[in-house]
C-alpha cells in the first residue's frame, strides 16, 4: 500500500505547460515534488504527496495531525523551528 504523506511547499518554480515544481517540506526533509495537479497550491500550503507528485492541497490541521501520528509511530523526525 502507498500513502501520499503532506508536506509544506516552500518554494515553486512554474515553467509551464505541466512542468509546475516545488520544493516541500517533510518535517527537516525537503523533496522536489510536481505540483502541476495543484494549480492553486501556493509558498506554506501544506499537499499531499504521492509518488513525487502534490496530488491535492490539506488545511493545516490536517497536516499537523498526521505529523503527529508519524512522529509518534517514530516514522519522522520533526526538527525544532520551521524551516519554511
Amino acid at each position: 500500500m502507498c500513502l501520499g504523506i503532506p508536506g509544506k511547499i516552500i518554494h515553486i518554480e512554474d515553467k509551464g505547460d505541466l512542468q509546475r515544481t516545488g520544493k516541500v517540506a517533510f518535517g527537516s526533509v525537503h523533496k522536489e515534488a510536481n505540483l502541476s495537479c495543484v494549480p492553486d497550491a501556493q509558498v506554506g500550503d501544506y499537499v499531499i504527496v504521492h509518488v513525487g507528485f502534490a496530488i491535492s492541497k490539506v488545511d493545516d490541521s490536517e497536516a499537523k495531525k498526521v505529523f503527529e501520528y508519524l512522529e509518534e509511530m517514530g516514522e519522522l523526525e520533526i526538527e525544532k523551528g520551521d524551516k519554511g
